[in-house]
């Protein structure tokens, strides 16, 4: 799958209203040609040095706002795209930039990828999604310098440790522990939203709280159940595992198996909206209502949170934000300019109508 700019071309049309420039001295004045930097130079009174910075996104430290303000007014009102593929070229790069996510069909990783297009598109780059595939499969494609940078979304400990160390990396959603200049890291505090989730249960006068974890060697999961852990020191606890899969069975079976137990718990906290909606099913399946009798509290804030009835409430972990801080992060390291190592991303609980008092 690919997202991000649409790479310039032959086939280019100016805008109608775009105020076509033509080339002074040479054609018909009805013949319209692509605008060029000395052309909305011309048209803000600055110089093409200062064009170069403003579309190159260097610009913040060297000039005013208001003249970069004017520069993009000029550039808008020709229709002036810079010529990135040609700069790109210039420096040796292609452009691309791969987004390597474990499971493309998730939820959270739609929301990323969004983000990452939007970014992409302001940048003048083009994001590759990959989903799913190996240590092996990720160095070899990564060797090849088919892609200027890589950034990856929750990788599990393998891909960390084989990342070759001369690709442009940002890490979303790993260990900030491994942050630094060269592979910097955007941070979910989904430890932080998953004690939050707990919280509400326990404000609500839940005591007894089911728990659907994945399978997962990868620091996102790790905070899931950190946060888990000291949410829920002083309850009664009853947590099932179930190995992350693309199909709904496995949690299903899961679901199925804590809420038959004999003492079921009244509330049920889920790592992901996929495993919540799960337990809707298992409910339903048992003769049970949510939120009347079993409580259930998702990870995501996925679009089927909104959906199910009753709606789902969910812990936002603003994907298409991490997505776009990924590639503004990387954008940032291919122009050479010095990143944050580390930058911190929020989660907030949704509050629907999938939990209530205990009783």
């Amino acid at each position: 799958m690919v997202s991000g700019s649409r790479r310039e071309g032959a086939s280019d049309r100016d805008h109608p209203d775009s105020g076509a420039v033509t080339p002074s001295g040479a054609g018909s004045a009805s013949t319209p040609r692509r605008p060029t930097s000395h052309d909305v130079a011309r048209l803000a009174g600055v110089s093409q040095a200062s064009v170069s910075l403003v579309f190159s996104g260097k610009g913040s430290k060297r000039i005013s706002a208001a003249t970069e303000k004017r520069v993009r007014d000029a550039g808008e009102r020709l229709g002036y795209r810079p010529q990135a593929a040609a700069r790109q070229l210039r420096m040796g790069r292609t452009g691309l930039v791969l987004l390597a996510v474990p499971n493309i069909r998730g939820p959270l990783f739609a929301q990323v990828l969004a983000g990452a297009h939007d970014a992409a598109e302001a940048h003048g780059l083009t994001v590759v999604a990959s989903s799913s595939w190996n240590s092996r499969t990720l160095t070899r494609v990564l060797s090849a310098n088919q892609f200027d940078g890589l950034v990856i979304c929750s990788p599990n400990d393998r891909q960390i440790d084989e990342l070759p160390p001369f690709v442009p990396t940002v890490l979303i959603d790993s260990d900030p522990a491994l942050s630094g200049q060269n592979r910097p890291v955007v941070d979910l505090d989904v430890a932080g939203g998953m004690r939050t989730a707990v919280g509400h249960l326990v404000d609500l006068g839940h005591h007894s709280i089911g728990h659907l974890r994945y399978q997962r060697a990868s620091y996102s999961f790790r905070s899931r159940q950190a946060g888990f852990e000291v949410a829920t020191r002083d309850l009664r606890v009853t947590e099932l595992s179930i190995p992350l899969e693309e199909t709904l069975d496995p949690a299903l079976e899961a679901a199925l198996k804590l809420l038959s137990d004999r003492t079921p718990p009244r509330a049920v906290v889920c790592d992901d909206d996929v495993a919540a909606t799960a337990v809707y099913r298992a409910a339903a399946a048992l003769g049970m209502r949510v939120p009347d009798d079993v409580s259930v509290v998702g990870i995501d804030n996925a679009n089927i949170a909104g959906l199910l009835l009753p709606g789902l409430t969910t812990v936002d972990l603003h994907g298409e934000e991490l997505g776009n801080l990924g590639v503004d992060t990387m954008a940032a390291m291919l122009r050479e300019e010095t990143v944050e190592p580390l930058k911190q991303v929020r989660t907030d609980l949704v509050i629907r109508k999938s939990t209530c008092p205990a009783r």
